[in-house]
């Protein structure tokens, strides 16, 4: 059984409540009629019933079990826009606009999973990453000792040992170290939580324990210096270059001494030129497969699709959102 195959697997035993602001989807409308035939989750539509119904019709997919909520008509729209407010208020908000944000169904998605009427929120496939964000940002809020937003890839390499996980490489263009760190922290407990591994740490760079000297360098040896001390239990270690990280002769040969050099299953990019492109690389020149992008860094997850995802990703990432709200 695949890595995929098992956290779905184990989806399934939780019943989790799962909500998908982009209830007119045809993709997502699929997904759901998919997550209750397998149990994967409980889905929750967000959307004009009528509207959902007749594209469900046409796509010859069976809304049974499957919840559907019109926010506008929502018995709990005045509360959330109240909550809402109260959240906002000090950055210049009013109820009215409150009332206005919370009609989106982005933002009523994300209102439901912090209210605890949903364990997290999937939605991107017709909305950009930015407002998907935005809405788990401002409603959901941060997880306590995270600075930042960010996502991970899970890579699964064929004939590599272990699943890797890739960050960020698709939310944060150019952490700073404070970020960097957050980012490093963030990743090692998604990377615990849906592979089970112990997850060992490398801070990515073009150097390796001083081999160049840059400011770049600079920045990834200050945020492995943080990462450290923030999280004393992490194993973690950095600068290193790629080859260092992943493979023992190299590690050994250029980072005697490291716990991490050959051994790592979790990479930490310097910025997302390079996470990007080299998730990307991974893909396609050797074939694997790339879970993500994975959202990290709130209190519960909103998760963002890409929006060329199929319904088989929308509940894929359904059933990672569900591990990753334990």
């Amino acid at each position: 059984m695949g890595l995929i195959e098992r956290i779905q697997d184990k989806s399934k035993g939780m019943g989790k409540r799962v909500v998908f602001p982009e209830g007119v989807d045809e993709r997502t409308i699929q997904a759901a009629a998919g997550a209750v035939r397998t149990g994967i989750c409980q889905p929750t539509l967000l959307g004009t019933e009528k509207e959902i119904r007749e594209k469900a019709k046409g796509l010859n997919a069976s809304l049974d079990g499957v919840q559907i909520i019109n926010p506008a008509s929502s018995d709990k729209l005045e509360r959330f826009v109240q909550v809402y407010f109260d959240l906002r208020k000090n950055k210049g908000m009013t109820i009215e606009l409150a009332r206005e944000t919370l009609l989106k169904p982005l933002f009523f998605g994300a209102m439901m999973v912090r209210e605890g009427m949903a364990a997290c929120s999937v939605a991107g496939a017709i909305n950009t990453t930015g407002d998907v964000l935005r809405a788990g940002i401002h409603c959901v809020g941060m997880a306590e000792g995270i600075s930042i937003v960010s996502s991970t890839f899970l890579m699964i390499v064929p004939d590599w040992p272990c699943p890797l996980t890739y960050a960020d490489a698709g939310v944060v263009p150019d952490p700073n170290a404070d970020q960097l760190a957050s980012i490093a922290i963030s990743s090692a407990r998604t990377h615990e939580r849906l592979t089970g591994d112990k997850p060992i740490v490398a801070m990515l760079s073009f150097s390796t324990y001083g081999s160049a000297t840059h400011a770049r360098v600079d920045k990834v040896k200050e945020a492995t210096r943080l990462a450290k001390e923030r999280a004393p239990s992490l194993l973690v270690d950095g600068e290193l270059q790629a080859d260092a990280a992943l493979v023992p002769s190299v590690g050994t040969k250029k980072a005697p001494g490291s716990a991490v050099a050959g051994k790592a299953n979790v990479l930490i990019f310097p910025d997302l030129d390079s996470g990007n492109i080299a998730y990307k690389l991974t893909q396609r020149l050797a074939k694997a497969q790339a879970l993500g992008p994975l959202v990290q860094g709130l209190k519960s997850p909103v998760m963002d699709l890409s929006r060329g995802c199929s319904a088989d990703d929308v509940l894929n990432v359904a059933s990672i959102a569900c591990i990753l709200s334990e």
